[in-house]
């Protein structure tokens, strides 16, 4: 089978990390990862000279989702990505389960509102269409869990257990729009869980955790899939090179443990992050009450000192009322009775 020119069916050696780490850029993930990082920067750089603040940890976190995303697509992982399934496992895992939740905790899209310029009034420009795509209804739906979920897995099964793959693999690009698919799907699925930028979607934290663990149990289950065949299942890895000296079912039993194992670990950093923002959020809303009643003078505390008042002052009035009201009916029955009393004597 010939990948088109993509230059990866040649006699590559045995698989090594040292090997698969070697510099070999896909142009187009190059130029993509290096204008991420130019944009990024310059939004940065534009709040600064504004004098705003921007978290250094968002950066971080930025920079290396970007890092990660090229690290499997501009290295020779991308070349032995074509011809061993295990290796291509890695980098579809790192892609759409890893990358996205690092990049998203930069908050892209809240630096890009913050940074781009507010067009005159009667004019869009791109921080208006920004703002319009964020609160389309296309948004609306493509960030709702019943369509985030069902792509998601469809993602693996219909993917890779169809002809679908296949065709892909057969041209570069082919493989690129696959890798664009890995990421945009990772980034829409893992957006309204952990994202940090504003959505749509946002529905409260436990919420968030039930989307993630009604998603993850289907890749465990992909996994064990690969794991249990006793032949070949992918017909783009069933005559790996000779030089590289793999057996295709082992390397698929490779992979299979591969995609296994990633399924736990966005997991437990989809979580950790959750329950920081859960952590912060309750924090901030702390703050503004306590902010709140400062600025108000605790008038709500004051109010309901003034209502608890009024009810003991209903209470005493009350209590007076009614001994004053006995008082009365005494001396009006007193009265009456003298009254017969007179009626009555000689």
């Amino acid at each position: 089978m010939d990948h088109s020119g993509h230059g990866t069916m040649m006699d590559l050696p045995p698989f090594t990390l040292g090997r698969g780490l070697e510099f070999s850029p896909d142009l187009f993930f190059l130029v993509g990862s290096a204008l991420a990082l130019v944009l990024y920067g310059w939004g940065v750089l534009r709040l600064r000279k504004r004098g705003d603040r921007w978290p250094v940890s968002r950066t971080i976190f930025f920079v290396i989702g970007v890092l990660s995303v090229a690290l499997v697509t501009c290295t020779k992982l991308n070349d032995y990505g074509m011809v061993m399934f295990s290796v291509h496992m890695v980098q579809h895992m790192v892609i759409s389960m890893l990358s996205p939740i690092v990049l998203l905790l930069g908050a892209p899209v809240t630096l890009a509102l913050r940074a781009l310029p507010v067009a005159g009034r009667g004019r869009k420009g791109p921080r208006e269409l920004l703002l319009a795509l964020l609160h389309s209804r296309y948004m609306r739906i493509v960030t709702h869990p019943v369509f985030t979920i069902p792509l998601f897995i469809a993602s693996l099964y219909g993917l890779y257990f169809t002809p679908l793959f296949d065709f892909l693999m057969e041209s570069k690009p082919g493989h690129v729009a696959m890798m664009v698919h890995f990421l945009a799907v990772g980034l829409i699925f893992f957006w309204p869980i952990m994202g940090v930028d504003p959505g749509p979607h946002r529905p409260g934290y436990l919420m968030r955790m039930l989307e993630l663990f009604a998603g993850m149990p289907f890749h465990a289950f992909f996994g064990i899939a690969l794991m249990m065949a006793s032949e070949p299942m992918i017909k783009a890895y069933e005559n790996p090179p000779v030089s590289l000296g793999i057996d295709a079912l082992t390397d698929q039993n490779a992979a299979g443990g591969i995609a296994w194992a990633f399924s736990e670990i966005p997991s437990v950093l989809v979580l950790i992050a959750l329950v920081f923002q859960w952590y912060r959020s309750e924090e901030r809303q702390a703050r503004r009450t306590d902010r709140a009643a400062d600025r108000n003078g605790d008038k709500e505390l004051e109010a309901y000192n003034a209502y608890l008042a009024s009810l003991h002052a209903r209470s005493g009035t009350g209590r007076t009322r009614t001994g004053a009201e006995a008082g009365t009916g005494t001396e009006a029955g007193t009265g009456s009775t003298g009254d017969r009393e007179n009626a009555t004597s000689p």
